[in-house]
This record gives structure tokens, sequence and C-alpha cells, in this order.
């Protein structure tokens, strides 16, 4: 499943990820709304590594063209804090 605004995909950086399917689409959708271009990738885990990511199957990757990582971040800063920390935010 990938989501796509733009096209930016050959450059893009991780925003940030997370293991909870709502919180992917709300951030999703708070991007949207501030018309920023990303893609958002769902990543199976492995039967045995999903210990590590407390009983997960999948992972949600939002990623974004690096000009736009500074807007991007303002938005998950101004996000509710019950969404903002249950992401995982790259250190671009």
């Amino acid at each position: 499943m990938t989501k796509k605004l733009g096209n930016y995909k050959d450059h893009d950086v991780e925003l940030c990820r997370t293991t909870n399917r709502r919180v992917g689409s709300e951030t999703a959708e708070a991007l949207l709304e501030e018309q920023i271009p990303f893609t958002k990738n769902c990543k199976k885990i492995p039967f045995f590594r999903r210990d590590a990511y407390e009983g997960a199957d999948k992972i949600w990757v939002i990623s974004i063209n690096p000009r736009r990582y500074g807007q991007a971040r303002r938005v998950i800063d101004n996000m509710d804090r019950t969404y903002r920390d249950r992401l995982v935010l790259s250190n671009y």
C-alpha cells in the first residue's frame, strides 16, 4: 500500500515510522492538509523480529522530499500528542 502526492519518490528521505495504522493515517492526513508531498509504505515485520516491535506485524513508513522536511516536522510537532508519541521520527 503506497500513498503518493507529487513526483518526489526518487529522492525521498524517511520522515517517520509507526506500527499503529491509525497514527500513520492521521499523519498522512495532516501532511495532505498542508499540501506536503509524501509517500506512505507498509512493510511486513518478519515473525522473529516482532518482539522488537511489541508484537506488531506491519510498520508504516512515511517519506518526504528533503526540501520539505522542516515543514513536515512542524506539522508533526503540531499534531495531537497522543499521535505524535506513537511516531518514531527520523534524524534527517
